[in-house]
């Protein structure tokens, strides 16, 4: 993503965030440092599957971050990808 957010990117993130599990997904990788995609599936009542779907658009929108390490896939937030978009949202009242 661009250093500040246009509102095609903010509505992105709006719209992936708007799923309840997408949601969830995202608030357990972001109270986590670092999470394998089996912990993911343990705490989420959806198939690995649809975390996989999920996970991918939160990559798309850079929101989380993906490192493979031998089998296994760790993801991790990108606080700042949500922080310029806290900060759009705050531009909207200005």
């Amino acid at each position: 993503m661009v250093e500040r957010l246009t509102s095609k990117d903010a509505a992105k993130i709006a719209k992936a965030l708007g799923d309840p599990t997408r949601l969830a997904i995202y608030a357990q990788i972001a109270k986590a440092d670092e999470l394998f995609c089996g912990e993911i599936v343990e705490v989420q009542a959806v198939s690995p599957g649809t975390i996989s779907h999920h996970l991918k658009v939160l990559s798309e929108l850079n929101l989380i971050t993906a490192r493979r390490d031998g089998l296994n896939i760790f993801y991790r937030a990108v606080p700042e990808t949500l922080g310029k978009y806290r900060e759009y949202l705050s531009s909207l009242n200005s």
